[in-house]
């Protein structure tokens, strides 16, 4: 692994066990395992290495959901039933402190311009991504409801980490409902 991304790890690793506050150079470069030079070689900002974290793992997860979502698609699964796939997928992509580097870095944007185009960008990405699973099962306006979906998630995803439930539990319901109002009234 490069030290760059040695560095973006150690980022968001420190940013969901300590919230962005601690993300100062040498707790980075500490964490990292690499010289305070190389930190700011790679990085001579605050800005450069949190909108870089943020595009990081967004990137990834993306590229990990997408693919979850290819086999969804491929499996030929009906919307209600997929409901039960999105919360298994919940389960397996939304833990650690990663995800909640993911959601603090969001909320830091909205107070720091710098972060915000990288965030809104992501936001982007998941509503294209939701479109995508929505198409895929057939949901008729898939991008007029993928902000829903998008913001769903996202709200649930508070509610796990608040809450401390590993489960998703009410994810596949949530799903369901918001279905139940796109699907088409037959």
């Amino acid at each position: 692994m490069s030290a760059r991304d040695q560095i973006l790890q150690a980022t968001l690793r420190l940013i969901g066990e300590q919230g962005i506050g601690a993300v100062t150079n040498r707790a980075v470069a500490r964490a990292a395992g690499v010289s305070l030079g190389s930190l700011t070689y790679h990085f001579p900002s605050q800005e450069d290495l949190l909108r870089e974290a943020l595009q990081r793992f967004v990137d990834e997860e993306i590229s990990r959901i997408t693919a979850y979502v290819t086999a969804l698609a491929d499996s030929g699964m009906a919307p209600f039933d997929a409901a039960d796939a999105v919360e298994k997928a919940v389960v397996d992509f939304a833990y650690g402190p990663e995800q909640i580097a993911n959601l603090e870095l969001h909320l830091h944007a909205a107070r720091d311009p710098a972060l915000r185009e990288t965030s809104a960008r992501s936001v982007e990405a998941y509503d294209r991504l939701a479109a995508a699973v929505l198409a895929a099962l057939g949901i008729p306006d898939a991008e007029r409801h993928a902000p829903t979906i998008v913001a769903m998630l996202y709200g649930l995803a508070v509610r796990r980490l608040a809450t401390g439930d590993t489960a998703a539990t009410g994810t596949a319901d949530a799903f369901r409902l918001l279905l139940l109002g796109a699907l088409p009234r037959t």
